[in-house]
């Protein structure tokens, strides 16, 4: 366990004693697994969104050379074409 130091409003602590009490728990058991509910699901969708990314790595070609100095006039093109044909 590593400790550290937070501030919180007068407000945050009243409730987090009052919930605290009611739980039979410590604040700082509340404050940890809050922080657990934030970080635990970001985590998993963060390492599932760079998996996903890393799988469509270079499995498309436009066959364009030029697209990553050209981009706003093919996004351009792409538009007018778009309702035209």
């Amino acid at each position: 366990m590593h400790r550290i130091q937070v501030q919180l409003t007068g407000k945050q602590e009243k409730m987090l004693r009052e919930i605290a009490q009611l739980r039979g728990s410590s604040i700082s058991a509340l404050i940890r697994d809050g922080i657990d509910r934030i970080l635990e699901p970001n985590a998993r969708e963060r390492a599932s969104d760079l998996e996903r990314a890393r799988k469509v790595i270079g499995a498309f070609n436009s066959g364009m050379s030029d697209v990553g100095v050209r981009h706003d006039a093919y996004l351009a093109d792409a538009y007018r074409s778009d309702g035209a044909d």
